[in-house]
Formats: structure tokens, C-alpha cells, sequence
């Protein structure tokens, strides 16, 4: 097995044999070792700046489009690299653990909306030429999919609408959060559909410009994944035209659980595994060097550093082979992430998948909140401080549990599609519990139970 390098010099953290390796194909392990150069050369050094000063990464963008990553699952034809889900996860973990997560995880989103132009791109040459030009003139999208008054639920779309015009569509849109808001060049944003009647599941996508959205992304201010910019965003009554709709009127859900959703999810989840293991490498790197001259010990030589060191191995191995099996599930269900199979718009392998991605979304943003605490705590006092970097990541870290869908919404998802089947996940608020009306009943008394049926009485009238 070949040796990491990093720059001229052997790698300072764990070197290939305790990654996955095997996992990846020839060319993919060229690019990797691209990859990690260019996080040598560029990304890693504009962490620290996006970081500290509140900068937006554009600057590693136009490194990335070098490398012709920014179509890497856009088709050959196209001018992209028709790359598979398992590279996807493999570049992001790498961007991640080497250059810089705020990076990462723009580029996440830069996906993930990209995923949901290739769903729908066949017929359409607007989004065709988009696609084509995505690397050559260096242009990031995003998906602005939030709603300031549903929180985490980004799926249920209460501020947002769309009405039909004589060029085209009218688009309104409230987003309280947006990653790379005001600074991505293209947004595909989701509203209610034209003909919305009520029924919050009908919902429609669109494309946007950047000039076509109002942001203000001097508010943005986290506590990590600071160059992300991922502050409110609005649209007021924008008028495009009919093929800036992504897809057919009512195609939003299916987009989500076909395109968007597994593809936020799978690389999120690797962008989470990228900082568990950056902090593994910078824990490595200080522990073996840092000397306690008293006792004649390095750090590294305490046994309690090395059930640190070993069991955040472990246990993030263990979730970085879950991401890349999901990965390759993936792959195997769309040949090997072919857009072509969705000419038919009703083939959509991935939405079987869904629970699963949910499991890993939540296993790997645990997992770095756990060992973003256990590497602070093997670097002791250094680790504290910005210089050595810890840092830095384990604040990105702490994104990964609240990001939307959020971890306590996740394993209720799991927990009730195991017990009561995907039909009682009811996104929408659309079904009725006669299990709880009856046992609300039951306490009432005669006076309560018809005052209660007078009310529901008037208003069905």
C-alpha cells in the first residue's frame, strides 16, 4: 500500500492503512491523492481564514472546478465526470478531513441541488446547459429548502408559494437557513405547487438565479462550519419562466426522497466522518510528538490516550464503512448513478433507501460529537487553543447532530417506521391518532363532550 503523502513529506496523521481502501477503484484513488495535494497546497490553509473572518470558501471552489469536481455526478456528455455516489462520499470525506469542513459542506448542498437538476434535466436545456458550465465558469448552487416556521421539518413549506403567471411562475419564498446564501450562483428552491389546495405534500422546485434572491449574509455568525453563510433567504414574487421548474407541477416530494434527501444525507454523513477523522490525525500527530520530560513519557505513551486514539478509530471506521455500503447500495440501484434511468420520472430507486439514510445520518453525527470531546481530551491544554486545530473542528462538529433533519427527529422517524410502518411518518400533519382523540374523550364529561361537538359541528358548517 502506497504511503500518504502530504506535500513533499510522509502525512503527519494516520496514514491509508487504516482507511478503507479497498473500497475505492483505481482512478478513485488518483483523485483522492489530487485531492488531498490540493488540501495541502490550498484548502486547509482557507479554513483558517473562512473560519476566523467569517469567509465565504469560493476561493477552494475555483480549486475544486480544477479538478472538475464541481460536475463530478453530472454525465460525461454533459462535461462532467459521471462519477458514482461512493466518489461523491469519498471527495467530501476528503475535503473535510484534510482542507476545510465549512468547504465540505457547501459543497454538500452544491451536490445535493445538482442532484435535483439531474432528475429532471432530460427535456429541459436551460437546466442542461447549466450543468454543462458547471466547472468551467465556476458556478455553486445551493438548495434553499427551510421554512422559518417549521424549524428542522425543511420539508413543510408554510411561508412559501407559487402562482402560476402569464410568462411563467411567480415565485415567494421564506428560508431561515441556506448554506452558501447570497455567495452560490444558482438556488433550486422548493415551494408549494401552483395549483396548492391545501395539501402541504404538493410541492414544486425551482431554479433561481442569484441575483433573483434577497440575503444579508453579513448576519451569519455560527459557532463552527463558519464560512458556510447558511442565513435566512427570500424570494418576493420572482417571476421566471416555465422551464426554470424543475420537473413536472407536484414533482417536490419525489425530488426529496429521490435526489435531494439521499444525497444531503449520504454526504453530510461523510463530511461528519472527514472531521472525526481530522481530529484522530491531529490527536496522532500532537501526542506522538508532545513530550512529559518529568516522567520521560510522550503523551502518546499513556495508556489512556491509547484507548482514546483506538476506540474513536473503531468507532468511526465503523460508521465511514456504513457510509461508503450506503454509498454503494446506491450505486448498485441506479447503475451505478445513472440519470437516465429517470426518464422515466417514476423510477426512484433511492426513495427505498430512506431509512437507512436517516440511520446514517444519525450514526455519523453522533459518532463526531462524541469523538470531537474525546480528542479535545487527548490533547488536554493544547487542544483548547486555536493553533493546533482541534479546535476549529470540534466546533464544526457540533453542527452535525442539529442539523436538520435534526437527531432526535431521526431516530423517532426510525423508531416508528420500524413499529408502525413508513405510512405513520405522516410529514405533512395529514393523519388523523383516534387513538388519542378517543382516550381525550374518555376524559370529558357529558358538558365538555358536547360543548367539544357543538364547536366541531360549526366548524364543519
Amino acid at each position: 500500500m502506497e504511503t500518504k503523502k502530504w506535500g513533499d513529506s510522509k502525512f503527519w496523521g494516520l496514514d491509508f492503512e487504516l482507511d478503507p481502501q479497498w473500497i475505492l477503484s483505481k482512478s478513485q484513488k488518483k483523485l483522492q491523492e489530487k485531492l488531498i495535494d490540493l488540501c495541502h497546497s490550498t484548502l486547509r490553509k482557507n479554513a483558517v481564514e473562512s473560519d476566523r473572518h467569517l469567509i465565504y470558501p469560493r476561493k477552494n471552489f475555483e480549486a475544486l472546478a480544477q479538478l472538475g469536481l464541481l460536475g463530478i455526478i453530472v454525465p460525461k456528455e454533459l462535461g462532467g465526470m459521471g462519477e458514482n455516489h461512493t466518489c461523491a462520499t469519498m471527495v467530501v470525506e476528503t475535503i473535510s478531513r484534510y482542507g476545510c469542513a465549512s468547504t465540505a459542506m457547501c459543497y454538500v448542498m452544491h451536490l445535493a441541488a445538482t442532484s435535483a437538476l439531474l432528475l429532471r434535466y432530460h427535456k429541459n436545456p436551460t437546466i442542461k446547459s447549466l450543468l454543462s458550465r458547471l466547472n468551467k465558469d465556476v458556478l455553486i448552487g445551493t438548495v434553499s429548502y427551510s421554512d422559518p416556521q417549521t424549524g428542522s421539518h425543511f420539508w413543510y413549506h408554510l411561508s412559501s408559494k407559487c402562482e402560476k403567471s402569464d410568462t411563467g411562475w411567480r415565485v415567494f419564498k421564506k428560508s431561515s437557513w441556506t448554506t452558501s446564501g447570497g455567495f452560490a450562483d444558482w438556488y433550486v428552491a422548493q415551494t408549494t405547487s401552483p395549483d396548492f389546495n391545501g395539501d402541504y405534500s404538493n410541492l414544486s422546485c425551482f431554479l433561481l438565479w442569484n441575483s433573483e434572491v434577497k440575503t444579508n449574509p453579513s448576519t451569519w455568525d455560527g459557532l463552527g462550519l463558519r464560512g458556510n453563510q447558511s442565513g435566512a433567504l427570500e424570494i418576493e414574487g420572482v417571476e421566471i419562466s416555465h422551464e426554470r421548474m424543475i420537473g413536472p407541477v407536484g414533482d417536490g416530494a419525489r425530488s426529496n426522497d429521490e435526489s435531494v434527501d439521499p444525497f444531503f444525507l449520504l454526504c453530510s454523513s461523510a463530511c461528519w466522518n472527514g472531521i472525526a477523522m481530522g481530529m484522530i490525525d491531529i490527536a496522532r500527530d500532537h501526542t506522538t510528538r508532545k513530550k512529559h520530560e518529568d516522567v520521560g513519557m510522550r503523551i502518546a505513551d499513556y495508556p489512556t490516550i491509547q484507548d482514546y486514539i483506538g476506540e474513536a478509530i473503531i468507532d468511526t471506521n465503523s460508521v465511514r464503512c456504513f457510509n461508503f455500503q450506503i454509498a454503494q447500495a446506491l450505486d448498485e440501484k441506479t447503475n451505478q448513478c445513472d440519470w437516465s434511468i429517470h426518464e422515466d420520472y417514476l423510477n426512484l430507486p433511492r426513495r427505498q433507501m430512506m431509512h437507512w439514510l436517516w440511520q446514517l445520518k444519525f450514526s455519523c453525527s453522533k459518532n463526531v460529537t462524541h469523538v470531537s470531546d474525546k480528542m479535545l481530551h487527548t490533547c488536554g491544554g493544547t487542544g483548547y487553543k486555536p493553533a493546533l486545530g482541534i479546535e476549529r473542528y470540534l466546533r464544526d462538529a457540533k453542527a452535525g447532530w442539529v442539523m436538520g433533519p435534526t437527531n432526535e427527529v431521526l431516530r423517532q422517524f426510525v423508531g416508528k417506521f420500524a413499529l408502525f410502518g413508513p405510512e405513520s411518518l405522516d410529514y405533512w400533519n395529514q393523519s388523523v391518532n383516534e387513538r388519542v382523540i378517543n382516550n381525550e374523550l374518555k376524559k370529558m364529561d357529558k358538558k365538555s363532550k358536547r360543548e367539544f361537538a357543538e364547536k366541531i359541528l360549526k366548524d364543519c358548517n
